[in-house]
């Protein structure tokens, strides 16, 4: 099945193993382009550079890396920085960008429930809030590979907020809260031009709802690019319906290359 094809399929399995952030980035950081990404991941099986604790464990990695990314096309860039060496705290938020290119369920839950449980100021966040959620995905364009156990459903749910939490979005354990969460400077560059390669348009990309996954509001936003404006690192002018924005590179693959530089 493409990405085309699964965009809005929900699969419990890559949600229940995690984001795999350390993972993700090893195999990535030892990515050999002139290899096809089927015989990378081979390699991967083969030398377990990213030290699986078991056969299993980096059965299942190895899954879920070939389900939400494509090193080859759509996230070559991401790879590249990995190879490159780029300091991982900045590459994290890249990576849940482009994850969820893929991963439809984890985008979902971020930009249309926990950014609203954001903006409501909810004090605990918990397994059970986010079983509901997942019940009202019956009302979108969405399908679930199979049907789901109330198990199942709790395990789902709690991976969320796991996920989440990995992003540095949520904090705690069984009853999550809100992180003081902050966009680092070259990761909001970054994701300016990757959302300005896909939408081409100054007023879409702020109001882009991907921005909800860093718990951003079109005026968070303005506010970020008022003050790179002022700090000369972008052209920012708004004038109405009139917003000018010129970014420091053509695309973000360009933009990459500065940072690993």
């Amino acid at each position: 099945m493409t990405a085309a094809m699964r965009s809005n399929v929900v699969s419990s399995f890559t949600i229940i193993k995690g984001a795999l952030i350390p993972e993700t980035y090893s195999t990535f950081r030892h990515w050999d382009f002139a290899l096809s990404a089927a015989a990378n991941l081979l390699e991967l099986k083969r030398t377990n550079h990213i030290g699986a604790k078991s056969a299993n464990w980096l059965r299942d990695v190895v899954f879920v890396i070939q389900r939400r990314f494509d090193p080859e096309n759509r996230d070559k860039t991401l790879v590249k920085l990995a190879v490159e060496g780029c300091d991982v705290e900045s590459w994290k938020p890249l990576m849940l960008w482009h994850m969820t290119r893929d991963e439809f369920l984890v985008r979902d839950f971020l930009i249309n429930w926990l950014y609203t449980k954001y903006k409501d100021a909810a004090q605990r966040l918990g397994t059970n809030d986010v079983v509901s959620y997942l019940c009202s995905l019956s009302t979108k364009n969405v399908e679930v590979a199979s049907r789901w156990s109330d198990s199942t459903s709790k395990r789902v749910a709690a991976g969320l907020l796991k996920i989440a939490a990995d992003f540095g979005l949520v904090r705690g354990t069984v009853a999550r809260e809100f992180s003081t969460y902050h966009l680092c400077e070259e990761s909001f560059i970054y994701l300016l031009h990757a959302m300005m390669d896909e939408l081409q348009n100054a007023v879409k990309v702020i109001a882009c709802p991907d921005w909800r996954m860093f718990l951003m509001s079109p005026y968070d936003v303005e506010a970020e690019l008022l003050r790179l404006h002022q700090f000369r690192k972008l052209h920012y002018q708004s004038a109405g319906s009139i917003v000018q924005l010129e970014l420091p590179c053509e695309s973000a693959a360009e933009y990459a290359k500065r940072l690993v530089a």
